[in-house]
């Protein structure tokens, strides 16, 4: 069953006095594209959740948030002493004419560090944190799924279309040739009676022959089924389609644009102009298959 690129999920955990919140927000996108926004404490995590996005999201672009709130003030920034000694040695010079903040000489660079977590303390944090994005991902495949029966539904229904013009333009196909050759005939007796041109009968079978053959249209309509059906059978497939449909449906109008313009024929005109309406809308729909 195809999915939707469109999709959201959150959750949060609470361990060690530390409570991590995750968000997920998913729209269209025709490449795979993340944003990811961690506290600076957790940014080393940035490669490793952006694997896992893309692993269980396949396309579509990707906001992805996490919070932290603590109750024990572990996430807590460490000052570099050395360092903000080292600063204070170079101010010294100046005597009374600065005045030097507290808050301005926190933000001078190599002061203030992110709190520095062993080895085992990283694999922990990090086992927590892919646990709960798995959760908030399950979420968000989940309301994917739904938008994607939506999708399904209606793109089915577009095929159905596309299928019935394109039996009314297969039964009309052959009429075609008849007439042109009623038309034909009727114009050569008319102007063999009044004597303005003398035509033999295998030119006029020649004629129609090679009008037959370039209004042909069976090989289109049968090219543009074939297309109608693979289309048909991605959208149950379990696999991400959105890639092959939205191709399918570019070669489905390359066939109707083909039927238009080897048709000279109003009523078949009429019915491409359906098919194409119904293909533009099935070009829309795929944009947003995951």
């Amino acid at each position: 069953m195809i999915c939707s690129m469109t999709g959201y999920g959150d959750a949060e955990v609470t361990a060690e006095g530390v409570t991590y919140a995750v968000e997920v927000r998913s729209l269209n996108n025709r490449y795979f594209k993340a944003s990811i926004k961690l506290p600076d404490p957790l940014l080393y995590l940035e490669p490793d959740i952006e694997r896992l996005l893309r692993d269980r999201l396949g396309r579509g672009s990707v906001t992805y948030s996490l919070r932290m709130r603590s109750v024990t003030g572990i996430e807590a920034y460490e000052i570099n002493v050395p360092a903000l000694e080292r600063y204070v040695r170079q101010l010294q010079p100046l005597g009374a004419s600065i005045t030097v903040e507290l808050g301005s000489t926190l933000s001078l660079p190599g002061v203030s560090q992110p709190p520095r977590l062993t080895e085992v303390e990283k694999a922990r944090q990090w086992e927590l944190v892919r646990d709960l994005t798995l959760r908030v991902l399950d979420k968000t495949a989940q309301m994917r799924q739904v938008e994607g029966r939506a999708l399904r539904e209606d793109l089915l229904a577009h095929c159905q279309v596309i299928l019935d013009q394109l039996e009314s333009i297969r039964l009309r196909a052959p009429d075609v040739v008849r007439e042109y050759h009623q038309r034909l005939s009727q114009r050569v007796e008319e102007l063999m009676r009044n004597g303005k041109l003398s035509l033999e009968t295998d030119s006029l079978a020649r004629e129609v022959a090679l009008y037959a053959e370039r209004s042909d249209i069976s090989e289109e309509i049968a090219r543009l089924a074939s297309h109608i059906q693979q289309f048909r059978e991605l959208c149950d497939s379990s696999e991400p389609a959105g890639r092959k449909l939205d191709f399918l449906a570019q070669e489905m109008l390359r066939e109707a644009n083909t039927i238009a313009s080897k048709s000279n024929d109003v009523a078949i005109a009429r019915g491409v102009i359906e098919i194409k309406a119904s293909i533009d809308r099935l070009k829309e729909q795929t944009a947003n298959v995951a």
